[in-house]
This record gives C-alpha cells, structure tokens and sequence, in this order.
C-alpha cells in the first residue's frame, strides 16, 4: 500500500476524481457526438453528413452572419470595455454605484435578457414608449425595430449582446488593471510621455495576457451566440451557427437523421471555434515557434 499511496503519487489520487468527472460529463459526450456525426441513424459509418450540412442552403448565411457578430461585436465591445476599465481603475466618487449597475447584465441569464429586448422592440413596447415621452416619435408612427432587413437586425443584436457582456470583459481588464505597477507608469509619466502614450506603449502591452484571456473568452461566447437571437427573431430570419445546432436537435425532429446533423453542425462549430482561437492567439503572439520566442 505505501508503494501505491506515497507522497509522489498522492498529486494523482487527489487529481482522480477530476479526471473522472472530466472523462465522464466532458471526454465521453464529445467522444458520442463526434462519432455520430459519422454515422447513419443506422449505425452504418457516412460521410454524408458533413455533406448534408455543407450543402444546407442555411450554413453559408449562418456563417457569414456568425463572422459579422464576431468581428463586429469582439471589436467594438473590447474597446469600449477597455475604455470603461480605465475609467473606473481611477476609483472616483460613485464608483462603487457604477460597478453595481455594470453588473446587472451580467446577472440577467439569456432568457431573462431575450424576453427583455423581445419587450421592448414590439411596436409599442417600452423603448418606443421612452422614445415618445422624449418626442422622438408619435404614437400613430411607432418605430418597428424587428422588422427590417439582415443587416439592421444584426445591428439590433450587436447592440444587445454588447449591453449584456461588456460589464463581463470591462471587469477581467479592471482586475488586470489594478495588479499593474503603478511605478511603471509613473515612471513614463516622469520621462514626459503623455496619458496617451503610457496607455498606448506601457499599459496596454503589459496588460497583453488578460487582454488575451478576455477577448478569447468573449471570442468564443460570440461564436456561440443564438439564444436571444431566436428569441428575437426566430429560427428563420437571421440563422447562425450555433441555432443550427438547435435546430435540428429540437425543431427537426421528424426528419430521420435529425440528431446526426445536429452532431455534425456541433463537429464544425467546434472546429471553427478552435480555428478562431488559433487565428487570433497567432495574431496577438501569445502562441509562435520557439526560434521566434529565442529570437
């Protein structure tokens, strides 16, 4: 027994259950999925799956609108996120208050946030109304938010997601903010650099590793984004990847390889959300050959 349970081999048995937790709810799921999108609801092993899915008139517009919600949305909620971050690392009067109303978002689950905007962009609902109180528009005019073409609804929801996820993103930059040394900065401050050019040249690159954490994370949220979009909408009207998935796994269900093809679009969502992280862990340096790290 003193050979099986030492101090060398206690780490493991500790680690254990882990490894079983992960192996079971984790490991063996993906195993499952990944095998079933190569199979006929028959057992029999196929390619036509991916076929199916790759000539799915619906996957090309579901990728394309995924792109432009991440691009658009990572982009635009990682500036302004970072622009609040150095507001409130000023720790000002009230910005106990500020944080507070930050996070309110954060608490809201996706339903909950659906079932908001769904509200609000009827045609009378409550944005309309605040709007009429403001006499913006008329009551006989009311504006109707859903009911314009693939482009302003994509606007709609990259306005929704960023008012729910960058208290998220502006919280992980404040934590990396406040674990900065303030003699650096002081330092460039001494030598004449500008607010501008400490932000640009001192505290941005050396918050490089949590801007990483943090735009990786809101990467692979945004790839994954569908929820409030078929709330919205429906599955209809502005298809992406991830309501595909959904899509076949519960709308479809009389179609005979349903579960197959909700497998196989579960298959290629991964693999493009690998790809991205990749791309952009790439981009931002933060992966590279060892002769490029020497160098």
């Amino acid at each position: 027994m003193e050979k099986i349970f030492n101090k060398k081999t206690m780490p493991y048995w500790l680690l254990l259950p882990t490894f079983v937790y992960f192996a079971a709810f984790w490991l063996f799921p993906v195993i499952k999925c990944v095998m079933m999108s190569f199979q006929t609801p028959d057992g029999t092993a196929t390619l036509q799956n991916y076929v199916a899915v790759f000539n799915d008139p619906e996957f090309p517009v579901s990728f394309w609108n995924t792109v432009i919600i991440v691009i658009i949305s990572v982009t635009l909620e990682f500036i302004l996120a970072l622009f609040l971050a150095i507001i409130v690392n000023q720790k000002f009067k009230g910005v106990g208050i500020l944080l507070f109303l930050a996070m309110i978002p954060m608490a809201l689950p996706a339903a909950a946030l659906g079932a908001i905007w769904k509200t609000g962009f009827t045609d009378y609902g409550w944005i309309n109304s605040v709007l009429y109180h403001l006499n913006i528009i008329t009551s006989e005019f009311p504006i109707s938010w859903l009911s314009g073409g693939r482009f302003s609804l994509l606007a709609l929801i990259i306005i929704v997601d960023a008012w729910n996820t960058i208290p998220t993103i502006m919280i992980i930059l404040l934590a990396g903010l406040q674990g900065l040394s303030e003699e650096t900065k002081e330092a460039g401050y001494t030598f004449g650099a500008t607010k501008l050019t400490v932000l640009r040249k001192i505290t941005v690159p050396m918050l490089k590793p949590t801007i990483v954490t943090a735009v990786i994370l809101r990467l692979i949220s945004a790839i994954q984004i569908w929820m409030i979009i078929v709330m919205l909408v429906n599955f209809g009207r502005l298809p992406v990847l991830l309501s595909r998935i959904v899509y076949y796994s519960e709308k479809v269900i009389g179609l005979r390889n349903h579960q197959q093809m909700a497998a196989t679009y579960t298959v290629v969502v991964s693999i493009i959300v690998t790809i991205a992280a990749l791309i952009y862990l790439k981009a931002s340096g933060s992966i590279g050959s060892k002769k490029e790290k020497k160098a």
